[in-house]
């Protein structure tokens, strides 16, 4: 296996960084593509479990990721590495966009880069549906679990809720199953 520093974590949690367009909900194809195609830093089924952490812990789904990651490749200073990188460019980016966006929001030009970005936001989310249900939705068990949250998150039920409820049932069937094959 390659040797993993810090600045190769950088330069690719920077790349991620200056790529990733809409948020968290996008990230799996890009993170996918650069830390397990790419790279062999992670394999597929670490990449949903990291990914399904960062998701249940506060704050930002991409930074989240970036910290479990960095932390796996190299502790503390591979979670430093990735952190201050995949911040940089977005920081940047928002501070002159600040600066910006009222004058050029009104210019064609800008209209059709936002449409564009959009259309691609949606097809990279839906990328990530795509991947999350193989590693999700392997029985019927975890159908019938999908299905139940889906109609409950319809009738707004709170998202912290079910987020509670199926982390008590996936522990009990855990423990179920480890009961069935001790």
């Amino acid at each position: 296996m390659v040797k993993i520093s810090f600045i190769s974590i950088f330069k690719v949690f920077f790349k991620i960084g200056v790529i990733l367009l809409g948020g968290g909900y996008v990230i799996i194809p890009i993170m996918k593509s650069e830390l397990i195609e790419k790279r062999n830093w992670l394999n597929d089924d670490e990449l949903c479990d990291y990914y399904c952490i960062a998701q249940c812990l506060p704050g930002i789904i991409a930074i989240n990721m970036a910290i479990l990651v960095g932390y796996k490749l190299l502790k503390i200073k591979g979670m430093i590495a990735s952190v201050v990188a995949m911040s940089l460019s977005p920081f940047v980016s928002i501070i002159i966009a600040a600066k910006l966006l009222s004058t050029i929001v009104k210019i064609p030009f800008i209209e059709g880069i936002f449409w564009g970005v959009n259309l691609s936001v949606i097809v990279l989310i839906y990328l990530t549906l795509a991947e999350m249900w193989k590693k999700s939705i392997v029985d019927l068990t975890t159908l019938v679990w999908f299905l139940l949250i889906l109609f409950l998150s319809l009738i707004r039920l709170s998202p912290v809720l079910l987020i509670l409820v199926s982390i008590a049932l996936g522990v009990i069937i855990q423990i179920i199953k480890d009961r069935k094959n001790a």
